[in-house]
Formats: structure tokens, C-alpha cells, sequence
């Protein structure tokens, strides 16, 4: 298991290059709806916040690996399904 500093920067790191490709995208496609860029470049912030929120605050009577292996899947497949949002 990852320690809670290690995993906080892998968020982060992923964060950062899902917002960087958002803002390239709205910034340089024309074709693109701004409403709809604006929402996935919030979504992005508001996943890193909620999830880094969530390492320092487990659940209370949970497995300590269960939660953060449960975290790390629940982050992966909300991570994924913005990338392929700004894909479409």
C-alpha cells in the first residue's frame, strides 16, 4: 500500500494533466462548446478536491487497504470518464 503522500501527488499529478488537456482543448478547438468545457475543467477540480479530502479522512470502521484500494478504483474510473468526455 502507498503511503498518503504518495498517493495525494499521483491525484494531483493526474489532476493536472486532465485540466492542462481541458484548458488546451477549449483554448484552441473553435468547435468546441464552451458551457460544456467549462463543466469538465470544474468536474476536474472538484474530483481533486473531493478526493484528496477523502485520503486524509478515511471512513470510520472500514478496512484501512479496502478503503483506499476502493478510492483509488472509484478515482481511476471518475478520472477516466472525464478524459473520454473531452475525447467525444
Amino acid at each position: 500500500m502507498m503511503n498518503k503522500r504518495t498517493l495525494k501527488k499521483s491525484i494531483n499529478a493526474i489532476c493536472d494533466e486532465i485540466f492542462a488537456e481541458a484548458v488546451a482543448l477549449s483554448l484552441y478547438d473553435n468547435d468546441r462548446n464552451m458551457e460544456n468545457d467549462d463543466a469538465l475543467i470544474r468536474s476536474v477540480i472538484m474530483l481533486r478536491a473531493n478526493y484528496i479530502s477523502r485520503i486524509s479522512h478515511p471512513e470510520p470502521g472500514m478496512d484501512v487497504q479496502a478503503y483506499y484500494k476502493d478510492l483509488r478504483d472509484k478515482f481511476t474510473a471518475e478520472a477516466q470518464e472525464i478524459v473520454d468526455q473531452l475525447n467525444a
